[in-house]
């Protein structure tokens, strides 16, 4: 089962936040024994939900305001074959972000430090009633622009913003 792990927060001033770790469970397993496609999707999603909920924006956040982070765009990187029982960490860094949207990077690694998956999701704040993206609270965005600050010096993965590397048609 998913678990938070550590101290609440970034790991520190400059440091990816890296609460989320997981085993991987028996309902993610595909018939060649490995994690599925939508299985890292799952567990990224998972990654990000604990750093929602430091933030303030995960699943209580909606009950109490019927607002909430929806995905709007996610890119996948398949990087290691992972199996039933392998332990997985994530490791988050909160590229961009704004009062609407926010943009993060997910780096699963096994045990051993294998990098296994990464994930870059763009999220926007929606507010039911209004019916559309807003603005988040003040509290709520205080949190997301100090972990901003706090991100913004560590260095960013090379193939962040890229998406698909298939070569693209000339003409």
């Amino acid at each position: 089962m998913p678990e938070a792990a550590g101290p609440a927060g970034p790991a520190g001033p400059g440091a990816p936040y890296a609460r989320y770790r997981t085993e991987v469970r028996e309902d993610l397993i595909d018939y060649n024994g490995h994690l599925y496609d939508a299985g890292y999707a799952i567990v990224l999603s998972e990654a990000n939900e604990v750093l929602f909920a430091d933030l303030g924006l995960s699943e209580s956040y909606r009950v109490a305001t019927g607002r909430a982070m929806y995905t709007v765009e996610s890119h996948i990187r398949y990087l290691a074959e992972t199996k039933r029982g392998d332990v997985l960490a994530a490791e988050s860094l909160l590229v961009s972000a704004d009062p609407k949207r926010m943009r993060v990077h997910t780096l699963l690694s096994r045990g051993d430090r294998t990098a296994v998956a990464t994930g870059e999701h763009l999220y926007l704040h929606v507010d039911e009633a209004a019916g559309g993206v807003t603005a988040m609270p003040a509290d709520r965005w205080a949190a997301v622009d100090a972990l901003l600050s706090a991100h913004a010096s560590l260095p960013r993965p090379a193939h962040l913003g890229l998406g698909i590397g298939a070569p693209r048609p000339r003409g």
